[in-house]
């Protein structure tokens, strides 16, 4: 199908939203958004976006993009009986759920929306605001491989990495992994830092000369050097990532797995919220190791 026949609806214009609707405006499609502070839909809407309601959005959209920020936003927003966009969407339309959200509310979704005609995709992401900006996320799929395959194009305006993970949830469940993965290296990342500083070194010099071996990651590549110019400011927000590890962990007591450096790094960014950062980025985490080891280290200007 011709780009400009195909109609994009999107809801939820945030930190990483906002760059993501920008691409799909850059590649040439039709853009329709809904955010609940409109101001923060303004750029969009001067470069060619069209701001409706959620019912319009659901009603003229042929693929129904969501990014909002906890499971019982995407639950409200998706299946609520008097204001639920599924009731309003037409037959052989595909909703995206690009939320960090949990297995089993995506696979309800799914049945919902079968039940409708309407194909529906848990497709959370990985990368941040970097990757938002750069049009470089990766994004893993959960649901019928036909609407992947539907709306691959579509998706790749944003991703560097689409792939199709499986049945409904198993998009949840692979940015569960990524969360937990992400939860352990940043611990390990604010520890170092601070030994490093603690043993004197540069610690400019030590994460550009480690990020080429095998300690690299994108903690220590992309976050690390915001922790040493003390820039706490998100690029993911403390409070949605305590969000997606409390899914993990419920999702890992289902499996009845016991995963320890999970609960640990759950607990530390726990206290991190507990001390008023909740709206601050995942690389504050060094200002709750910092205040459990009685130290800081140093601004660097870079």
């Amino acid at each position: 199908m011709d780009k400009a026949a195909i109609r994009i609806g999107w809801i939820g214009t945030g930190v990483m939203g906002k760059s993501m609707c920008g691409h799909l405006l850059k590649h040439g499609y039709k853009l329709s958004i809904y955010t609940r502070t409109a101001s923060k839909a303004d750029e969009l809407i001067q470069n060619g976006a069209e701001f409706k309601e959620p019912s319009d959005l659901a009603a003229n959209s042929d693929v129904l993009f969501l990014m909002l920020g906890y499971p019982h936003d995407v639950e409200q927003v998706v299946l609520d009986e008097k204001t639920g966009i599924l009731q309003h969407m037409k037959e052989g339309s595909v909703l995206i759920d690009h939320t960090t959200s949990s297995p089993g509310l995506a696979e309800k979704i799914f049945q919902a929306a079968k039940l409708r005609g309407v194909r529906s995709l848990d497709a959370p992401v990985s990368g941040g605001d970097i990757g938002a900006r750069n049009g470089a996320l990766v994004t893993m799929v959960g649901g019928e491989k036909e609407a992947v395959e539907q709306t691959h194009d579509i998706l790749k305006c944003f991703s560097a990495e689409v792939q199709h993970m499986g049945a409904a949830g198993a998009g949840q469940h692979t940015k569960m992994a990524n969360q937990i993965m992400i939860a352990n290296t940043m611990v390990g990342t604010c520890e170092a830092l601070i030994y490093g500083h603690k043993a004197g070194l540069d610690l400019n010099q030590m994460i550009l000369l480690l990020s080429k071996g095998a300690a690299g990651s994108f903690s220590l590549e992309k976050l690390a050097p915001r922790m040493l110019r003390r820039d706490f400011e998100p690029g993911f927000y403390v409070e949605h990532f305590i969000k997606d590890l409390g899914i993990a962990l419920e999702e890992a007591r289902r499996m009845k797995l016991g995963l320890p450096g999970l609960a640990l790094a759950s607990q530390f960014y726990q206290a991190l919220g507990a001390q008023g950062f909740e709206r601050k980025g995942t690389q504050a985490l060094l200002l709750a190791l910092e205040s459990f080891n009685g130290t800081q280290i140093r601004k660097y200007d870079i």
